[in-house]
């Protein structure tokens, strides 16, 4: 009797631990989903002020107005020659800065003297191009009616009366200048449209510059000292301060 009665309480407190960590691990588990459940996630928003997209980036990016300002001007100077110093006389009627109120008719007769000297230079190498052409071709064709016989000098080949004082190797010699000429010519256009492109480059990029009356420097002498192990050491010097 005793013997069952032991048994008896043995089977109730193992049953009763049983049941406890049953109790725990479901517990565990409950709570386990009950926390994944409870999570959260705030979706983040694309147009949210701390969140910068690529586009965002890139329209904060400084732009220098200098710059792009002197690649307008390139690019319609090598379209058109003079026009981009009509871009740079734009400019002029922008404000920008200190300019704002400002007179610019001197900067915009200065510009038009451009304008005018780029087509002026234009139609004088065309003139002396077409004129080295003409008389290259004159003694181009007396130096071909010498070289042939005397019979066969008529018509398109008859001698130029105006060349007789020519010798022969003097109608080479001219007709090899004005070949010359010609040349440089061309070379003299390429050289004027060049010029007008930076011309016009230079000019974009100074109108940005500072130029108020903020803006000075001063030269004042000095000396430069150096401490050695052999001794001091001292040097004139000059010594430059910008004020912006």
């Amino acid at each position: 009797m005793r013997i069952k009665k032991v048994l008896l309480l043995v089977s109730l407190f193992t049953f009763f631990l049983v049941n406890l960590a049953f109790a725990q691990v479901w517990d565990t588990v409950l709570k386990q989903a009950d926390t994944l459940k409870s999570r959260n996630y705030a979706p983040i928003k694309v147009d949210s002020p701390k969140v910068m997209s690529r586009r965002d980036s890139a329209k904060a990016k400084y732009m220098n107005p200098g710059k792009v300002a002197g690649r307008k001007a390139v690019f319609r100077s090598m379209l058109i020659p003079g026009w981009g110093q009509l871009y740079n006389m734009q400019l002029l009627n922008d404000g920008y800065g200190t300019r704002a109120g400002k007179s610019q008719t001197l900067q915009k007769i200065y510009t038009t003297g451009k304008i005018v000297a780029i087509y002026g230079g234009f139609t004088a190498l065309t003139l002396s191009y077409i004129e080295s052409r003409k008389n290259y071709k004159i003694f181009l064709k007396e130096g071909q009616s010498r070289q042939l016989p005397v019979a066969r000098r008529v018509d398109e080949f008859a001698p130029n009366p105006d060349l007789t004082r020519y010798s022969d190797q003097g109608v080479l010699d001219n007709k090899s200048v004005f070949k010359r000429n010609s040349q440089i010519v061309i070379f003299s256009y390429g050289l004027l449209y060049a010029a007008n492109i930076v011309d016009a480059y230079v000019a974009a990029r100074l109108h940005f510059f500072n130029i108020d009356d903020d803006l000075a420097f001063q030269i004042h002498p000095t000396v430069i000292s150096s401490n050695t192990m052999y001794g001091f050491n001292a040097a004139p010097a000059l010594k430059l301060s910008l004020t912006f």
